[in-house]
Parts: C-alpha cells; structure tokens; sequence
C-alpha cells in the first residue's frame, strides 16, 4: 500500500506536466490557425478588386478578425504594390504561456507566433 502512494505522488507531477503541456500546445495551434485565417482575410481584400480604401479597410478586417478571438496583434504589416503584383500581410503576436507562472523560472514567458500570407493582386 504505501509503495503504491510513493510511486504514484513520483508520477502524477510528470503526468500533470504532459497532459496541461499537450492543452498549452493546442491552445497555441488554435492561436495560430487564427492568425493565419486573419491574414487569409485580409490579404484577400486587397487581391480582389473592391471598393476604394485599400490596406486600411484589409488591416481593419484582419484586426476584426483577431479581436473576434480576443487576441490584440502586436503589429499588423500590410505591403500593399501596383497591380499583378504581390500583396502580402504579416501578423505577428506573443502568445502567453497559462501555466508560466507556476513553473519556476517561467514567469510571464510568451512564444512569438507569426503567420504570413500573399497573394497575387487580380487587377
């Protein structure tokens, strides 16, 4: 009986660690996915022909896009060229790490995620 408390108070630490790493590594994944769908959006306003307003209506869209997560994107770079030519849009954010704060040594640590799309220009 006590050899079953001794093995099983070395082991649920590890286990805790895996199983919230493996949520802290999906929850990052679905960041990531999001900010390349804002790009995607955003991009997508500047390669097809539409109304006047040009990188300040697609930064606005991808900026709805993020806030629709609850995500604030520490910078938004639009490249916005003549026609035919690439348009791209770059989204980079430091996603905070949940559990930081109860890892010693991790306190307020962030990963950088980035997401980067171009497309050719239709007109």
């Amino acid at each position: 009986m006590g050899q079953s408390l001794v093995e099983f108070a070395l082991v649920v630490p590890m286990l805790l660690l895996l199983v919230i790493g493996i949520a802290e590594f999906g929850r990052a994944w679905m960041t990531q996915n999001i900010l390349t769908g804002a790009a995607r959006e955003a991009v997508r306003l500047l390669a097809v022909p539409a109304p006047a307003g040009g990188p300040t209506v697609a930064s606005a869209r991808a900026v709805e896009v993020l806030r629709s997560a609850g995500i604030t994107a520490d910078n938004l770079v639009v490249l916005d060229n003549v026609a035919y030519q690439p348009v791209s849009v770059t989204i980079a954010y430091n996603f905070p790490v949940a559990i930081a704060g109860f890892i010693p040594g991790l306190n307020n640590a962030t990963v950088p995620l980035t997401s980067t799309t171009t497309m050719r220009r239709e007109y």
